[in-house]
């Protein structure tokens, strides 16, 4: 591939991948009663508010690790495992019926759309426009390898 359009893809993608991350973690926030209920129709009913502003932290830190390429793999590997427990808890379509399923289905299966678009930016890192590229120091790899800079 072009390499002045690779980069060009990976900032798009992590731009458009942080915008879900950050506007729900800031929403958590913004909406926490909402949000407490919501859970604990899911059946979570212990420990809801230190979840809610977990989740929000994790997202809000994930989200902007993405956008501006800081920690890029470890944030996308962070999200992604954040994700799985998230997605079972509370996108369960096998617990509804008609409409109701129907909705949670596709939120799951969004949510695995995202998992496998995290998991992409955990192997190909942040390319040369990020903060990650800007560092003299090899980054955390989730493969070991480190970060790659490009001439």
């Amino acid at each position: 591939m072009n390499s002045t359009f690779h980069p060009s893809l990976v900032l798009a993608g992590r731009v458009l991948m942080c915008i879900i991350f950050l506007l729900s973690g800031f929403m958590k926030f913004a909406n926490w009663n909402a949000m407490v209920g919501m859970m604990q129709q899911q059946g979570i009913t212990q420990g809801t508010g230190f979840l809610l502003g977990a989740a929000a932290i994790v997202e809000i830190v994930g989200g902007l690790g993405i956008l501006f390429g800081y920690q890029t793999r470890a944030a996308s590997i962070l999200l992604a495992l954040y994700l799985v427990p998230v997605t079972l808890v509370m996108h369960r379509f096998w617990a509804y019926e008609g409409t109701a399923q129907m909705e949670q289905m596709f939120n799951f299966l969004k949510n695995l759309a995202i998992i496998g678009g995290l998991l992409e930016l955990a192997a190909v890192g942040a390319a040369q426009w990020s903060l990650d590229a800007l560092s003299p120091r090899r980054h955390w790899s989730a493969f070991g390898t480190g970060a790659q800079r490009s001439a």
